[in-house]
């Protein structure tokens, strides 16, 4: 007998307001969010191949190489929670700003690092400036964008991140044949300087058009976290073991191509064919989202990528590791998207800010532990044991997200409220063929 479909979640932002909110394709959030998206993930793309590259450059282990990795999501778990209160007092797109700065100062320093502390410190700080970015974007979109549209405005949201992450590492294996592992940085400090300039330019649309919330910027974490508790507890477990498995993903391809002997060169070019799939997907999965609900589109992203993952110890050839590759794309570009809309379906819009801090903090301790989970494996002698693990994990988080993520959520369009029972006043089109019906 069919199990009946979990309760869904409460709207916490009510009937969506539409004076408060602009079209996903107005040039305001093309210009002020997307825009500048793309243009900082083509750097960071960039320069994800080549971390743990120079990190065996500068003489470390395969452990010590994966350790620095893990760094970039250790700077994101140290700058979650302060990003959120910054983005609170000072709002979103001066947020962004502050970190674009960030980030230039230490990409720089990345690239002229003497050492594997100095490197490390630099990764570390990098990775801070970025959460800050990321949230103050997310934070923005979610407030302007109709609530029956979010989940194709994140996952386009997402999904411009994975272009970018498909086109930089093509400009990184270009810059690398030129002028080595530490030109790539360089190209990245330029690709954020871009970024900022963008949103510099762009002119502040939430304060122009949109009720200010900041009053509530005094509000403090704590109280944000023990109002909110029940569901950082449950889907919140379920975020930190999505946040490991994707974040596995951009370290167990390099070091093992890298084990196998494959040159840098072609670790960047595999890299970007990964991302070349990532991004295939990314607006019908919201649109699925939309219409279905999170869960047809949160548990299948986990089995393939978890799968794919499971599976590349198993190659040793340039054909077979791109296959892999490839598939792992597809698992994780068919989830584009769910986390920031799973954490904004959630997220209180008096204090959505430090709520998202928080959740970032979840996603962002489990891209942390990812890493450290396949370096612990590298540790031991068995790297392969360490990328089978997180393989594994990736179907624990597909269990995980089948238990807690709602079978049909209130936050898609009309279609999707009737069947979940959620009577929903018929507007617009829909109107228009009620009235021609009767």
């Amino acid at each position: 007998m069919t199990q009946p479909d979990p309760a869904p979640l409460p709207d916490p932002n009510g009937t969506p307001n539409e004076a408060r909110q602009v079209p996903l394709s107005s040039g305001a959030v093309l210009a002020g969010v997307l825009a500048p998206t793309l243009v900082f993930e083509i750097g960071l793309g960039a320069v994800l191949p080549v971390v743990a590259l120079t990190a065996s450059d500068l003489g470390a282990s395969l452990a010590g190489a994966s350790v620095l990795v893990a760094l970039l999501g250790i700077g994101q778990v140290i700058g979650d929670v302060p990003a959120g209160a910054l983005a609170a007092r000072v709002g979103d797109r001066r947020a962004m700003l502050v970190a674009t700065v960030l980030a230039v100062l230490t990409l720089g320093a990345c690239a002229l690092a003497p050492n594997l502390a100095a490197f490390g410190a630099a990764v570390l700080v990098t990775g801070a400036s970025s959460s800050v970015f990321h949230l103050a974007r997310q934070s923005y979109l979610t407030e302007v964008t109709p609530v029956v549209n979010r989940a194709r405005a994140l996952s386009t949201l997402g999904g411009v991140s994975r272009i970018g992450a498909f086109l930089g590492p093509f400009l990184g294996a270009a810059v690398l044949h030129w002028t080595g592992l530490r030109g790539v940085f360089w190209l990245a400090a330029v690709t954020t300087v871009l970024a900022g300039l963008v949103v510099a330019i762009v002119p502040d649309v939430e304060g122009s058009r949109l009720p200010t919330t900041r009053a509530t910027a005094h509000v403090s974490t704590l109280t944000v976290l023990r109002r909110h508790r029940h569901v950082l507890l449950t889907l919140g477990s379920a975020v930190v073991l999505v946040g490991a498995v994707r974040a596995s993903r951009q370290v167990v391809l390099p070091l093992w191509t890298d084990h196998v002997g494959l040159s840098p060169t072609t670790t960047s070019l595999i890299f970007g064919l990964a991302g070349a799939v990532d991004m295939l997907l990314f607006y019908p999965a919201g649109h699925v989202m939309d219409r279905r609900g999170r869960l047809w589109v949160a548990v299948p992203s986990m089995v393939v990528l978890g799968g794919a993952i499971a599976l590349l110890p198993l190659t040793d050839t340039v054909a077979g590791i791109c296959v892999v590759a490839m598939v792992m794309g597809l698992g994780n570009g068919i989830g584009s998207g769910i986390l920031m809309t799973l954490g904004a379906d959630v997220a209180p819009p008096e204090t959505r800010s430090q709520f998202l801090g928080i959740w970032r903090l979840l996603q962002d301790s489990g891209a942390a532990a990812g890493p450290l989970v396949v370096s612990a494996g590298a540790a031991l002698g068995s790297l392969a044991a360490g990328i089978a693990t997180m393989g594994a994990m990736g179907l624990v988080a597909a269990g995980a997200l089948a238990r807690w993520v709602p079978r049909w959520s209130v936050h898609a369009n009309a279609t999707t409220r009737r069947r979940a029972g959620i009577e929903v006043p018929a507007t617009g089109r829909a109107a228009r063929r009620g009235r021609g019906r009767s």
